[in-house]
């Protein structure tokens, strides 16, 4: 038969150190930072970030190896005697005793193949193994892997968890009495993690045995260690508990890590460290921009989504999603899908520009249009005649757009809109419809950003993101690609901005307009305003706003049904003042052609001549009701700015509002006094004010 010595021979050849570690022992949990990579945004899985040895503070180090084994530098990786006596107890079935040194604790929770279970056999791999990494590894990295391992309670896995969890500081700035209560923790993690009354005591015990043990072997002198007294708790909180749009950004980021091939289990015990597009202030400032613009009397059931996207590199840099993550993680933003309404528009302007046709392309702009068997009509059946692309952008002519969709071509309006990033599958249902241009498919307002994002990129797409890049554990890093698509071309990007530019400075979204730079953009309003927009942009940023309700009733705020040019245009406005603060006034580029006849008539005069005409005010009001064909959804309907002639009188230049009618009121939108709204200034030949201030009416 085998002696004892054969039997630990036998026993010791069988044991080798295992090839693979414990996933939970080594399993960290992902952070998430906003855009400036230093703010920490959210914390997802497993509370555990690995540190190198020498980022934990002496004194800690010296406090565990007093509290758990303070002859870890000089014994061989087991104490014999702990482990007999362990062994005893289980073979007469008392409870289990402790006696394990750090460097077995480490190898029970580091490797696998070893389980928890009180046994014989267990016991004798653990001590085989502890002796063999004793051997082949040095001291210092076996006290790493247990400062990394070990649980200290709070849902704290390692010393850097644990720093936080209980002192919310990171480890580097632990004190001597927080770095020895850590220590007292490891032996009873769960009675320690908040202990009151006789388990608070017991705690203050443990704690000073640890500061007199740090003593006895030398750590701190006997009056460092007569000093110390005992530390304050913080009190203890969820390892994350989203606020405020927290949980909607946390979502979004998930979800692109999930569609780059990141599975829950890399996301929760990989270790990543992810830098998002989310600027924390603007975020707060989206959130401002809604609050503080609707009224309090706004019902519940209205939602709003905003979406900001950088045109140059396609990030997300703020959104809305909601009121209220805990009660409604449905956001508003990414997940909603409404009727773009006349924000459509912008797309059906770019494809004309860019498949040859030019601002001053003439569509017919007379209510009803017939297409195929369906009459598509104006607001109130108004006929404005044969309009320019600047005037039927400017004053959102339903019947002028469906026209040029029909010249140009519906595949043509698709291939422009999907370009610029709006899904295949939202326009495959309306491709053939005559509608399309007037908003009937369903965008989301991230998408929608997007897309007039192309606008100020000047005809180039990049994909919408909310990760700037990801930092594996292994330290590999990959960032996210900001190289762009042509969607069309330059100068139908720049001709386009120009026609939005006057929807803004005198159309349906004058309520966008910033006092200090050059704004574009479309209002848009669906049929009895089931959702409305605002979508613009500056040649910085592009802002989407949307309202909408999840039962597709009217929009209406205090009794009255609302349009894009009212709430959505206000909140733009509101973010946009807050976002483009202290940033540089950039100019958009000045379209292709100067002197063809002024939007508003046949009295062009362009360059040539400075002289305004009579008002041309934005006339905001309950908008276009246009007709879907049969079995399509409600189109766009906005308000028309009728025809205006010239003045009767020279007035004063540059703003000559003459003696004629007056100006068009901005709030009632119909016929003013000459001095409403801004009726009384001056246009040039492409419907540009001239006026810096209004001419005599």
């Amino acid at each position: 038969m085998l002696s004892v010595a054969g039997l630990l021979g036998v026993v010791w050849a069988m044991t080798p150190i295992p090839d693979s570690t414990q996933p939970d022992a080594t399993a960290q949990g992902s952070v998430i930072y906003y855009r400036d990579g230093r703010t920490v945004l959210a914390r997802q899985g497993v509370n555990r970030r690995s540190v190198t040895l020498d980022r934990v503070p002496q004194s800690l180090r010296n406090a565990v190896i007093a509290a758990e084994n303070r002859s870890f530098y000089d014994d061989q990786g087991v104490s014999l005697k702990g482990t007999f006596r362990a062994m005893w107890s289980t073979l007469t079935g008392r409870q289990l005793q402790g006696g394990s040194t750090i460097t077995q604790q480490m190898v029970r929770n580091y490797y696998s193949g070893l389980s928890q279970e009180r046994s014989i056999v267990r016991k004798l791999k653990e001590v085989m193994i502890s002796l063999k990494v004793d051997r082949s590894k040095s001291k210092d990295w076996v006290l790493e892997q247990y400062l990394n391992t070990i649980y200290f309670g709070r849902g704290a896995d390692g010393v850097h968890a644990a720093a936080g969890a209980y002192f919310r500081k990171d480890l580097s700035r632990l004190t001597l009495a927080e770095s020895a209560y850590l220590a007292a923790v490891i032996q009873q993690p769960s009675r320690f993690a908040d202990p009151s009354g006789p388990d608070l005591y017991a705690a203050r015990e443990r704690w000073r045995s640890v500061i007199d043990g740090m003593a006895a072997i030398g750590a701190i002198t006997s009056e460092e260690a007569a000093r110390a007294t005992f530390p304050a708790l913080a009190r203890p909180r969820a390892i994350f508990e989203p606020t405020g749009q927290q949980g909607y950004m946390l979502d979004q980021v998930t979800a692109e890590l999930k569609s780059r091939g990141y599975t829950d289990e890399v996301i929760n015990q990989g270790g990543l460290k992810i830098v998002s597009t989310f600027d924390k202030n603007l975020m707060a400032a989206a959130e401002r921009a809604v609050t503080s613009v609707l009224p309090e009397g706004t019902p519940r059931k209205v939602r709003t989504g905003l979406a900001a996207v950088d045109p140059a590199t396609g990030e997300v840099t703020a959104f809305y999603g909601g009121r209220d993550y805990t009660a409604n993680k449905f956001d508003n933003s990414f997940s909603a899908k409404v009727q773009a309404g006349s924000t459509f528009k912008a797309y059906t302007l770019a494809a004309a520009l860019d498949n040859g046709f030019g601002l001053e392309t003439q569509v017919d702009g007379n209510s009803p249009l017939r297409v195929a068997s369906a009459d598509i009509p104006n607001s109130g059946g108004y006929s404005y005649g044969p309009v320019n692309l600047v005037r039927a952008t400017q004053s959102s002519v339903n019947t002028a757009f469906v026209d040029l969709a029909q010249k140009v071509g519906l595949d043509k309006v698709v291939k422009v809109a999907q370009n610029s990033g709006i899904p295949a599958e939202q326009l495959a249902p309306h491709r053939g419809a005559a509608t399309l241009p007037l908003g009937v498919a369903s965008v989301s307002a991230v998408q929608n950003a997007s897309g007039y994002a192309v606008f100020a990129a000047e005809g180039v797409h990049r994909e919408a993101h909310v990760i700037r890049s990801i930092t594996e554990a292994s330290g590999r890093t990959v960032k996210s690609s900001t190289k762009g698509r042509r969607a069309f071309g330059e100068q139908a990007a720049v001709d386009a901005t120009y026609a939005l530019r006057q929807v803004v400075e005198a159309g349906t979204g004058s309520g966008a307009r910033l006092d200090d730079r050059p704004v574009a953009g479309k209002t848009g309003t669906t049929d009895e305003s089931a959702a409305v927009w605002f979508a613009g942009f500056t040649p910085q940023l592009a802002v989407a706003v949307d309202m909408f309700r999840d039962d597709n009733k009217p929009v209406t705020v205090n009794g009255s049904a609302l349009y894009g040019g009212s709430y959505p245009a206000q909140i733009w406005r509101a973010f946009m003042t807050e976002a483009m603060k202290g940033k540089p006034v950039k100019e958009f580029k000045e379209p292709s052609s100067y002197g063809y006849s002024n939007p508003y008539g046949d009295h062009g005069y362009g360059q040539e001549d400075p002289r305004g005409q009579a008002g041309v005010g934005p006339a905001p009001g309950p908008g276009d009701t246009g007709t879907p064909e049969p079995g399509a959804p409600s189109p766009e309907r906005e308000v028309p700015v009728p025809d205006r002639g010239p003045g009767e009188g020279p007035g004063e230049w540059p703003g000559d509002g003459g003696d004629g009618p007056g100006g068009w009121d901005e709030n009632r939108g119909d016929r003013g006094d000459g001095d409403d709204g801004y009726g009384d200034f001056g246009l040039d030949g492409l419907g540009r004010r001239l006026g810096t201030s209004p001419g005599q009416g």
